[in-house]
């Protein structure tokens, strides 16, 4: 099941209409306060979540999800008129899985809708521990450190970090890192990838400076040894 909260009733009755004909199941809901009603009745799989809504702003029923424990990794991807590069920091800094602004393409939303519903429903988690300089990284437990002080990160910003390590020595274009966290293509001017790879580096501190932007191609940590 998907909740969508949107209070446009034209773009909620579209994404639903359209996700119940794509076999996806989805039920719309105006107001938030309707949307808490009914998740206290059922968890969803996902969560489509505006931002501008009557009663309480998508930022923060976004921030109550997160702090839940029974809804903290429940996915959300937020749709929004707020498309400026500060709205999409400050969604995907709040924990949000994706960020979408508006208009968007159905095609594209279904997309991204079915890639972040596979990476939440595959549990396979990696055993491999990191240790590069002053950062440490356990995937299975979700633990970052730098000089042993843990490191807050959103989901993506972890997915972000681990790759990187996974792949240390490689260089991953945009494309790449798109694809691979996110699940869809690269598509013209998205900058989705830089913006997390600064909001990255800054919480990482000096660590932030192990991940190495290569000119015109993409991003890359190097080997310990190197």
């Amino acid at each position: 099941m998907i909740y969508c909260l949107e209070d446009d009733e034209s773009i909620r009755e579209l994404v639903t209409y359209t996700l119940n004909t794509q076999g996806l199941e989805a039920q719309g809901f105006s107001k938030p306060s309707e949307f808490w009603e009914a998740m206290q009745k059922s968890i969803p799989d996902l969560i489509l979540l505006d931002i501008m809504l009557p009663e309480e702003d998508g930022f923060s029923i976004l921030k109550k999800i997160r702090t839940s424990s029974m809804t903290k990794r429940l996915p959300v991807i937020m749709l929004t008129a707020k498309g400026s590069e500060y709205d999409t920091v400050r969604g995907l800094d709040s924990g949000a899985d994706d960020y979408i602004p508006k208009p968007f393409r159905m095609m594209e939303l279904l997309s991204r809708i079915r890639a972040t519903l596979r990476r939440a429903g595959d549990e396979e988690a990696a055993i491999e521990e990191y240790q590069i300089e002053n950062l440490y990284v356990c995937p299975s437990r979700h633990i970052v450190t730098v000089d042993g002080n843990n490191i807050t990160l959103t989901l993506k910003e972890f997915e972000l970090l681990c790759l990187l390590l996974a792949e240390r020595g490689t260089v991953l274009t945009r494309s790449q890192l798109l694809d691979r966290i996110w699940g869809y293509e690269f598509d013209g001017e998205s900058r989705t990838i830089d913006v997390h790879i600064r909001t990255l580096r800054q919480k990482l501190g000096e660590a932030g400076s192990l991940i190495k932007t290569v000119r015109g191609i993409g991003y890359k940590i190097e080997d310990a040894d190197k």
